[in-house]
């Protein structure tokens, strides 16, 4: 190991530590994280001033990082399966009823289908309103690489698919490869199988008592066990964050960053549209929106740093429980079908953007009413079983675009960007699938109205419980 890259793996070794000192104050887990992520800006920021995007040294001191970085990430996907699947069993178990479970289920995805539908429409709007096009953007040696990646490892898998097909592959076969995410629908089959075995043991309550009691028990027990390594991930979230963090901005191309601004703006003016739009459902339906913004605030923010809807669900479901009032049947299915379907900015706002922007490059007028219609129903559609932990937008817009006819190579040339996008379409994904759950518990008035309308501490950290 050279002195400068010797250098640097100490510097950030010691930033860890300072940052492992902080997590033994008193600050909640959210600000910690957001200490990360100052403080990885700061320090890429820096190497960067010192060495550049390309510079070597920089890439093998990357290389250190990503043990870090991209270890939090592995952990965040060996949580996923696990904690969707007992979240959806523990949240039909607890129902008692199956009865409920239909109602519940169709008002929630309704909700996150409809939203999504909207962000689609919106990202029709932002698109033209910047006049967004695929025109002129460069294929480097990073976005072939890319692009070659998407090619082996989902082109094949989901492109090809036919609206039939993609339907029936939410439906699972072997709930054990679909627990080891054999198939880019692998996490709506959980789901799938979570309800039926939830269902299951529902009967088994209702013709054998005992045996049926036995399970529920199992099914708690198997949900606090979940949950404890679920929240032990969760800690290792400002070191995983800070490491991220440093490596986007050290070897962010400016240019190309400043090339992209356009589309930049343009996505975060269409999450913020379609934030104004969950709070004016929120309003026609009884709810403040500031106070339910108030409320959620700490879950918004963890999903921004994490950029997890998966692993945002034990505080997804918190929040909706212990702030909004929320039955913890309703939480935990709005929690978990919000990191698997209907997902506004990953699988509604980012596709059909996409979509609009290189249409023009194969003769298709973009903005033909008819168009727009096929598309905004192939987005809504296409949104279920897209990915809760990253990948999920790439996923939604590798079924949209050849679904439209269109190719998929601009999918690679925003890869610059794309985690500073994703930021923000995890947040809008999460505060989407807690927007649902507050919508069905206002329907089906099982919300409790003074936990719902009482005042907020905000430093109140819910992942700390």
């Amino acid at each position: 190991m050279n002195l400068p890259l010797f250098a640097n793996v100490a510097i950030f070794i010691v930033l860890l530590v300072v940052l492992a000192k902080i997590g033994n104050t008193r600050w909640s887990l959210s600000k910690r994280v957001l200490a990360g992520l100052v403080i990885g800006v700061l320090f890429g920021l820096c190497l960067h001033a010192l060495y550049g995007a390309d510079h070597p040294v920089l890439k093998e001191s990357i290389a250190w990082f990503n043990i870090v970085g991209n270890g939090y990430v592995q952990l965040l996907q060996m949580i996923v399966m696990p904690l969707v699947f007992v979240s959806i069993l523990s949240a039909v178990a607890r129902l008692h009823n199956a009865a409920a479970l239909g109602k519940i289920s169709v008002l929630t995805i309704s909700v996150l289908l409809f939203t999504t539908a909207i962000a689609a429409v919106v990202g029709v709007f932002v698109t033209w309103l910047f006049n967004l096009n695929a025109n002129g953007l460069v294929q480097g040696a990073q976005e072939t690489a890319r692009l070659a990646m998407l090619q082996s490892h989902y082109v094949g898998k989901v492109a090809d698919l036919t609206t039939p097909q993609l339907l029936l592959s939410l439906v699972p076969k072997n709930p054990f490869a679909d627990l080891t995410g054999a198939s880019p629908t692998s996490i709506i089959c959980v789901v799938v199988f979570a309800a039926f075995l939830g269902v299951a043991a529902l009967h088994l309550l209702r013709d054998d008592q005992p045996k049926g009691e036995r399970v529920l028990s199992a099914i708690d027990v198997l949900q606090a066990w979940v949950m404890k390594l679920v929240r032990l991930v969760m800690t290792l979230t400002p070191f995983g964050v800070l490491a991220l963090m440093t490596k986007v901005v050290a070897s962010s191309n400016i240019n190309d960053i400043i090339k992209l601004g356009g589309f930049v703006l343009a996505s975060y003016l269409g999450l913020a549209i379609m934030f104004a739009v969950h709070a004016l459902l929120l309003s026609l339906n009884g709810v403040n929106p500031k106070r339910f913004f108030q409320k959620v605030w700490p879950v918004i923010t963890f999903a921004f740093t994490s950029r997890s809807s998966a692993a945002t669900i034990p505080l997804n479901v918190e929040a909706q429980t212990r702030r909004l009032g929320i039955p913890e049947s309703i939480a935990s299915f709005s929690a978990s079908f919000g990191a698997t379907i209907g997902q506004n900015g990953c699988a509604g706002l980012y596709p059909t953007m996409l979509a609009v922007m290189v249409a023009p490059t194969v003769g298709i007028n973009p903005f033909d009413p008819l168009w727009i219609a096929t598309l905004v129903g192939i987005v809504t559609l296409s949104s279920a079983g897209v990915a809760g932990v990253g990948g999920g937008a790439t996923f939604a817009a590798l079924i949209v675009l050849p679904t439209m006819g269109l190719p998929v190579t601009l999918v690679a040339l925003l890869i610059s960007i794309e985690p500073l996008i994703d930021m923000g379409r995890t947040a809008l994904n999460v505060n989407g699938a807690m927007t649902a759950g507050t919508l069905t518990s206002q329907w089906l008035k099982q919300t409790d109205k003074a936990l719902l309308n009482s005042d907020v501490d905000n430093n109140i950290e819910l992942a700390h419980r």
